[in-house]
């Protein structure tokens, strides 16, 4: 005998029991199963899509994963297809934007130690390839013509963009302001006084994307314009707001060149970038490359930029500098700042080694773990703050705190550490490295097991799977002087040979200049094994992708 029907309303009323009840309580495993049982019975579609959203987003607020994620971020996918179906640009733009808020909210994928979308990239990204809205959003707008030929008959000028963070930036910069053959101007699109009041929240780049916000698209136009006139090349720093602001304007001939690091390709940014206007995308890693491919597919698809994997810039010189004494039983973690650095795994390593000799210390290197950014991240700090205090208490830790002199600051250190769940390419390991600490990398676990992540980027003896393995590598590395001198000048002369900006440059000459005869400063030799960007012609730019 079938179970009788219970009425929408009398659900709804049951749903919104279980959604105020997760909205109170960490633990809710049963309201979240009531609810779900509640949703699944509402005929009404509206009705069913609010139940899931509003309880997605009450066990997100508590800083936890929803059960129905997937469920809620289709049910708002559908209501912006509803709604572009039905021609409301505006609608259709702000539910997509809510769907995309929700897929890539950071509770998902930056404050916790997994993500759902390095899991299963593709099928996490899956249902925005199934919507129409999200289809329409992504639909190449494509430009009125080709990326221009470098010009011959004066400097190739270069705009470097980047959103409030030229971190990444600076030894590229330094080389091309230097540069005869090259004129350059920089854009911070967060504090420009024309640009800055555009690029303020995504709701109206999604909406101007599928046709409306015609007034922000014309004063957009009117403040890129200048801009795109000027410079033959654009080269935009991080694939976020820069990039989604640039090629919302037709470039015309200006050629647009993205460069996507490590928090992009976990946010919504490269679902509203539209790709069919840039020619070039860079990734600083290949494992970084491969999780984007399968989330984004366009990025295989014809109509696609160009792929590069180059190496990030930085000056390694200045962390050539001679070891303190008690340097060799002192660990450093350079970034802490973040949930995805795992400071926990680092305690846990310096812990078994103290187990077999408390000469071992930590120090902790920049700007402490923030609680207040949101629940889940206030929740992993509580727990690491009363495992670091037993440690502080037995004089174990010591805090470094932002500095501006890593070199400085990485004297004192004898082992470098890689802690994080994730990491594009870790610029602080590297430094250590090149500091002559010797280097214990984390398998990161958001690419373990894949053809590429870690052990791709760092010679395979650098990787350890667990703290475990990492304390009995610096034991072992550790355990007399000349063995640990050994093994550190080992890792800074692999660290030089293979990052290096004199290394590295090249990549973005051959990247940026790749028409140029003439593209080292005048009486400036190429770095030993660097060959001139003339060397490779403009077609074999980059490492294209497999």
């Amino acid at each position: 005998m079938p179970a009788p029907e219970i009425p929408d309303e009398r659900l709804a009323n049951i749903a919104q029991w279980a959604i105020a009840r997760m909205a109170r309580a960490d633990r809710a495993p049963v309201a979240e199963r009531i609810l779900g049982a509640a949703g699944q019975r509402v005929r009404d579609p509206r009705v069913r899509a609010d139940i899931l959203i509003d309880g997605a987003e009450a066990r997100l607020a508590r800083g936890h994963v929803p059960r129905h994620l997937t469920k809620a971020y289709v049910a708002r996918l559908e209501r912006a297809d509803q709604e572009h179906e039905a021609g409301r640009w505006a609608a259709a733009g702000s539910e997509t934007t809510r769907a995309l808020l929700l897929a890539y909210h950071r509770v998902l994928h930056v404050d916790g130690l997994t993500s759902p979308l390095a899991e299963h990239p593709g099928r996490y990204t899956g249902p925005l390839r199934k919507s129409r809205a999200a289809a329409a959003l992504r639909r190449p707008r494509g430009r009125t013509g080709a990326a221009a030929e470098p010009p011959v008959d004066r400097p190739q000028r270069l705009l470097f963009v980047h959103h409030d963070n030229d971190n990444f930036l600076r030894p590229v910069l330094a080389r091309y302001e230097a540069h005869p053959d090259v004129e350059t101007r920089v854009l911070d699109t967060a504090h420009d006084e024309v640009v800055g009041p555009l690029a303020k929240g995504v709701t109206r780049i999604v909406q101007r994307a599928l046709g409306g916000q015609v007034a922000y698209g014309k004063d957009l136009e009117a403040a890129l314009r200048p801009h795109l006139d000027w410079a033959d090349t654009v080269f935009i720093d991080w694939c976020a707001m820069g990039a989604a602001l640039f090629t919302l304007v037709d470039p015309a001939s200006t050629r647009i060149v993205v460069r996507l690091h490590s928090y992009e390709a976990f946010s919504l940014w490269p679902h509203v970038v539209d790709f069919s206007r840039v020619d070039d995308l860079v990734f600083v890693s290949e494992h970084l490359r491969d999780l984007c491919l399968a989330a984004v597919p366009r990025l295989k698809e014809k109509n696609a930029p160009r792929l590069h994997v180059i190496d990030n810039a930085v000056e390694l010189a200045p962390f050539d500098r001679p070891k303190k004494p008690d340097a060799r039983f002192t660990l450093g973690l350079v970034g802490v700042g973040q949930v995805a650095k795992d400071p926990r795994w680092a305690l846990e390593v310096l812990r078994l080694l103290r187990e077999k000799d408390e000469r071992y210390t930590l120090h902790l290197i920049g700007s402490p773990l923030d609680p207040g950014v949101g629940p889940a991240a206030a929740r992993y700090h509580k727990a690491y703050a009363r495992e670091l205090r037993r440690l502080e208490a037995a004089g174990a830790v010591r805090h470094i705190g932002q500095t501006p002199d890593v070199p400085g600051a990485l004297r004192e250190i004898g082992v470098i550490l890689s802690s994080s769940v994730r990491e594009s390419w870790h610029l602080g390991l590297v430094e250590g490295a090149a500091s002559g600490a010797v280097p214990v990398v984390r398998d990161w676990p958001f690419f373990a097991g894949r053809p590429r992540g870690a052990k791709a980027l760092f010679p395979e003896s650098w990787v350890v799977p667990d703290p475990a393995a990492a304390a009995a590598r610096i034991l072992e590395l550790t355990a007399t002087e000349d063995g640990w001198r050994a093994a550190g000048r080992q890792a800074a002369e692999h660290a030089r040979a293979a990052w290096d900006w004199p290394r590295v440059r090249g990549d973005f000459d051959r990247l940026l200049l790749p028409a140029r005869r003439d593209v080292c400063s005048a009486g400036e030799a190429p770095a030993d094994g660097e060959e001139p960007a003339a060397a490779l012609p403009a077609e074999a730019l980059g490492k294209a992708a497999e």
